[in-house]
């Protein structure tokens, strides 16, 4: 097959878009002719019919839909392009997309990052993603991320593309509003049979590693509620509806307000990864987070 020619891509959006050979050739002032003769090349070019005329109209056929999928992310990224090189400060502004994994709590993920933020000397556009992990692979492998923080390494089915380090581990403990924590501090853990637990998915690492905490230690607490959002955990602890589990930073004085620490869970730890695409290891954020934490 030839090369595609984005001309004749761009006529049969205008018509895919609009529904009308007439109001394409309106809004791209050329003559119906042209248009009509532009999309029989591009449908001969690639084999397959895409419209069919329907009463005194056209319809796309099932490869005209599939081509208008595409046509419409490929214009869409014309447009960002045109608006990128638009931007004066373009040379003058260095950019960091980061995804991050939606388990990953909001005070860890900014001290992650915030050693990219003086590498740029206040230069730095950054844009914040959040998701799940395999979508924001995805869009790393799209080159729509710079980097990804997670509580996982990339698997190594991908680790020809992307590469992962560790930066930080940190350790667990229960948080509670001052009544829980009164009435379960004395005697932890033992205090923990029975008493009222938010945690985390089973998908998430950390769920895997308190459930053998939890059988290693012959408790067996209450599970009220699931939760992979650390903000929203505990938001529902400081509402006194259980026990929640949360990684600290040790240097850390303060817990989340209105939270109080009942106890740490020996052997339990956090693992906190950045991975990034073979092809942006120079990036100079992911560099300078690099050299801070890993």
């Amino acid at each position: 097959m030839e090369n595609l020619n984005y001309k004749h891509l761009q006529y049969f959006w205008a018509v895919a878009r609009t529904g009308s050979v007439t109001r394409a050739a309106e809004q791209l002032d050329v003559s119906m002719q042209t248009i009509s003769g532009q999309i029989a090349k591009l449908e001969r070019q690639l084999g397959r019919a895409l419209f069919r005329q329907q009463g005194r109209g056209l319809e796309l056929t099932e490869a005209g839909r599939l081509a208008l999928s595409y046509a419409d992310r490929i214009f869409m990224l014309g447009a960002e392009l045109e608006e990128a090189m638009a931007d004066e400060q373009l040379d003058q502004i260095q950019r960091l997309a980061a995804g991050v994994s939606d388990v990953l709590p909001k005070h860890i993920a900014s001290r992650l990052l915030q050693p990219a933020l003086p590498a740029a000397s206040g230069q730095l556009r950054l844009s914040c993603s959040e998701g799940d992990f395999d979508e924001l692979i995805g869009e790393l492998g799209r080159h729509k991320l710079d980097l990804v923080l997670a509580d996982r390494p990339v698997a190594s089915s991908e680790q020809q593309q992307f590469q992962s380090w560790l930066l930080l581990r940190c350790p667990v403990q229960l948080l509670a509003n001052p009544a829980l924590r009164e009435r379960y501090q004395p005697g932890f853990p033992a205090s923990l049979r029975q008493a009222p637990l938010l945690l985390p998915s089973r998908d998430n690492m950390l769920r895997r590693q308190l459930e053998h905490w939890f059988e290693s230690q012959g408790l067996r607490p209450r599970v009220v509620g699931e939760c992979d959002d650390y903000a929203l955990m505990e938001t529902f602890a400081r509402q006194g509806l259980g026990l929640c589990p949360a990684p600290f930073l040790p240097d850390e004085d303060n817990g989340p307000p209105g939270l109080e620490g009942i106890g740490a869970l020996d052997g339990i730890w956090e693992h906190y990864y950045v991975s990034a695409s073979r092809r942006k290891l120079q990036h100079p954020s992911l560099l300078a987070i690099l050299q801070a934490w890993a």
